[in-house]
């Protein structure tokens, strides 16, 4: 696809990017493929044992960062700045994913997910693209999830917060588009990254973090609206959508996808949850 005339292209040699979540899976492999082709590239995540490894790693800038924090991203954007020069690429890429049936999931647990998934985007956006915006050209990628385009059961707060990012993107990248800065989404299937760990999935359904990466790049080319990975499965989603709930409900309970994400092995999710519940009391604590 070619690069719309109304966006200035932004030349990755030597461009600055920023990442959020980017010390592990998804925003790691993200961040090596940016620097891979000549982007100084900055990271941001809440661990900063973790940054300082990742970034040492793949040779980036890390910054400590809670996406939930309106001060944090604001910090975050103005050090990259101050340290790299003006961000040319923003990834909101940050996130989390309990599995865990509706009425079950702790309050915490779900305002954790939504702040993270949700607010982050936001906080994010509202950080970034004002400079943006006054230089005339940027691009924004957020990271959501084909769960945003089709019910998942098993995850429905998850489910919320990736429709909410969805939405969030089309109506920014509408609000901007006149401005030379672009919004693109990205649509994963499942990962294989350690928020994915413990749950099972048909073949074809997980693919590497490594794809999602290339994919992440590719939007800076083409500014494309929406990238569903892998593209056949959004294009299922979205011919699926369009049928009658009654038909659809009886399509997926056919290929047995009814039943979403709740074949879950929890043990092989501990250490991922254990963290995820830690960030939650940590933002309880943090409100209180």
């Amino acid at each position: 696809m070619r690069l719309r005339a109304d966006y200035p292209a932004i030349n990755l040699d030597g461009a600055v990017v920023a990442i959020t979540g980017g010390a592990r899976g998804i925003g790691r492999a993200t961040a090596q493929a940016f620097i891979a082709r000549g982007a100084k590239v900055a990271i941001g995540d809440l661990d900063s044992a973790v940054v300082d490894a990742t970034a040492a790693e793949v040779g980036a800038t890390g910054y400590v960062l809670d996406v939930t924090d309106r001060a944090s991203v604001d910090n975050f954007v103005s050090s990259v700045e101050r340290d790299l020069g003006p961000i040319d690429v923003f990834v909101n890429n940050a996130g989390v994913m309990p599995v865990i049936r509706f009425l079950e999931e702790d309050d915490r647990v779900s305002a954790t997910t939504l702040n993270v998934n949700l607010w982050g985007p936001i906080n994010g956006m509202r950080a970034v693209l004002p400079g943006m915006m006054r230089r005339g050209r940027g691009h924004v990628v957020n990271v959501a999830s084909l769960a945003g385009k089709t019910h998942v059961p098993g995850a429905a707060v998850y489910n919320a917060s990736k429709f909410g990012v969805v939405g969030l993107s089309l109506a920014v990248r509408a609000e901007v588009e006149n401005s030379g800065v672009s919004v693109s989404t990205i649509l994963p299937s499942g990962v294989r990254t350690e928020l994915t760990s413990g749950i099972s999935a048909k073949g074809g359904l997980m693919v590497e973090p490594e794809t999602i990466a290339r994919a992440v790049v590719d939007t800076v080319h083409t500014r494309r609206v929406e990238t569903a990975v892998p593209r056949l499965m959004g294009t299922a989603v979205t011919v699926a959508n369009l049928l009658p709930h009654p038909v659809n409900r009886l399509l997926r309970k056919a290929l047995k996808d009814d039943r979403g994400v709740e074949a879950v092995d929890t043990a092989a999710r501990q250490t991922y949850l254990q963290r995820v519940n830690d960030q939650s009391v940590g933002q309880s604590v943090k409100r209180d």
